[in-house]
């Protein structure tokens, strides 16, 4: 559903356009309803509301006694806010979870099949030199005989 990467910029309230593209899903799909949260990586995470439901439900029947699952359900859920998209298609970020993925002017959002991920830009381009580590040979096992 949601794929490429676009390279945005957030006003000065914080808030931010979404492309056409995903706009355009987001309002006939979803009537503009988004979940925005923390990821572990340091981006925020951007899902549709009704994809963003039985991730929720899931995390929440885990069993908080475990101090991993916790923190887990801590980031996800306790950063999670429900946005709307203005008349403009922009949504407003809040100034948590800017802090949170270190959001600045320029970001990026990134097309991840059910979701968006936002990132900080410099952020953005650090992560995909990480990724680059891939073609010297770091192959994770998963990606065996993987090809494109």
């Amino acid at each position: 559903m949601f794929q490429g990467a676009t390279q945005l910029s957030l006003d000065s309230k914080g808030r931010l356009a979404i492309p056409a593209r995903h706009r355009d899903i987001l309002l006939a799909h979803f009537a503009g309803q988004l979940v925005l949260t923390a990821d572990a990586d340091g981006c925020l995470l951007c899902y549709p509301q009704p994809e963003w439901q039985p991730i929720r439900d899931k995390l929440l029947k885990l069993s908080s006694l475990n101090p991993r699952i916790r923190a887990l359900q801590r980031r996800l859920i306790g950063y999670a806010e429900d946005v709307e998209m203005d008349a403009a298609g922009r949504v407003l970020i809040s100034p948590a979870l800017r802090g949170y993925a270190m959001l600045d002017k320029r970001v990026m959002l990134i097309g991840q099949g059910n979701k968006l991920e936002l990132w900080d830009e410099a952020k953005w381009t650090a992560q995909q030199e990480i990724a680059l580590s891939f073609s010297h040979g770091e192959l994770p096992p998963e990606l065996e005989g993987f090809t494109l």
